[in-house]
């Protein structure tokens, strides 16, 4: 097929990374299909998505019709030189008009949308969904809520690309890892964790704020790298105030056992170079609401994909996927994470072979190529 592409390449614009275009555009591309990139900077388009905010929602009425307008170009001049069958995207509602998937509907061009974020953010869709032809949808427990609005749905999964994600020949350097942003309940896991005496190391966004050291750097880089003495006290009502904004609950975490955020190779090595990867099941901050919104994540493909042993909170959905302590592990709660994580690491034996079933139910099951392969037949592509 022909297939015009249209996403940001990171999950989040506030870093760089190319996370969707190796899991979404690369595959396409591996599969031989003629795969047109949207050639359009959508970093800042990313970063302003909830109209519900002031300052975005005045950036989304101004860049929503810019883009409108550039996708439309462009689609025509590519089918114009040669007939395009699916258009392809990860959009929002603040990226286009509905009325522009339907202009490119009448050039006799089918439209599918990806879109990861329906557990807990399906409000920022709700208008394109309509739109298009089919929707892939990875939130099984969502399909009806699409249904609803009047969208057609496809179940589709998240996967792993094996030609970017996969094992490397690394000895190990840590007993317990987690890649991923300080969000949710996470923090409090990794606080349990630690104090259990099991040594882990957390990377990501935001997991340096729970230190005062990290904190302290945080703020330098704001204007306050040569604070003198005469500003001590208010750059530490500062510091303590800021602890207060980023967590109330004054979760405070060993510098050194955080991190920054990880280029996307170092991420897969680090899969490999750690005993034990965590994952965490549930959705933003919906631990504190009346549901607690689990889901299946990308990471509990890209870990086993890449080697590495690993450790998620159960939900039935995943079953679906693998044979649970056969090749991954699943635990219920943080006492339930504590005491498998200290088996596993003193059964060297059975955490490889779990690692390695994982690795290989992935390679076999759990490709973004199958992915597409099972969506494109149910559209009769």
């Amino acid at each position: 097929m022909r297939i015009f592409y249209a996403s940001d390449t990171s999950p989040n614009p506030d870093f760089n990374s190319d996370l969707w275009r190796n899991n979404l555009y690369l595959p396409l591309v591996d599969m031989g299909h003629e795969v047109i990139e949207f050639d359009y900077n959508l970093r800042e388009t990313f970063k302003n998505l909830d109209p519900a905010n002031y300052e975005q929602n005045k950036f989304i009425r101004r860049n929503r019709l810019k883009l409108s307008k550039e996708l439309l170009n462009q689609i025509k001049k590519a089918h114009d030189e040669k007939p395009v069958d699916l258009f392809f995207s990860y959009f929002y509602d603040a990226c286009v008009f509905p009325e522009t998937i339907d202009e490119i509907k009448r050039m006799g061009i089918k439209t599918v949308n990806w879109y990861c974020n329906g557990s807990y953010q399906l409000h920022l869709v709700k208008e394109i969904s309509p739109h298009y032809d089919w929707c892939l949808v990875p939130e099984k427990f969502r399909m009806e809520d699409y249904k609803n609005m009047g969208a057609k749905p496809i179940y589709c999964q998240e996967a792993a690309n094996p030609n970017i994600y996969k094992p490397y020949d690394l000895p190990y350097e840590f007993d317990v890892t987690f890649i991923g942003q300080a969000y949710g309940e996470r923090p409090e896991y990794v606080k349990y964790i630690l104090d259990q005496d099991i040594d882990i190391k957390v990377w990501g966004s935001g997991w340096q704020n729970y230190s005062a050291l990290g904190r302290i750097k945080s703020l330098s880089t704001k204007g306050l790298k040569h604070a003198s003495l005469g500003i001590l006290r208010e750059l530490l009502e500062l510091i303590e105030s800021s602890f207060k904004k980023v967590n109330e609950s004054e979760i405070k975490l060993p510098y050194n056992r955080t991190g920054q955020v990880l280029p996307d190779i170092e991420m897969i090595k680090t899969y490999s170079r750690s005993k034990i990867n965590l994952g965490f099941s549930s959705c933003g901050d919906t631990h504190i609401r009346e549901e607690r919104i689990l889901q299946v994540r990308l990471r509990d493909f890209e870990v086993p994909m890449s080697g590495g042993f690993y450790m998620v909170e159960y939900m039935e959905e995943l079953e679906e996927f693998f044979d649970i302590g056969k090749e991954i592990v699943c635990y219920k709660d943080k006492e339930d994470l504590a005491e498998k994580i200290k088996y596993y690491l003193k059964n060297d034996n059975e955490r490889e072979a779990i690692r390695k079933a994982g690795y290989e139910r992935c390679l076999r099951d759990h490709t973004w190529h199958k992915r597409f392969e099972m969506a494109f037949k149910k559209m009769e592509l």
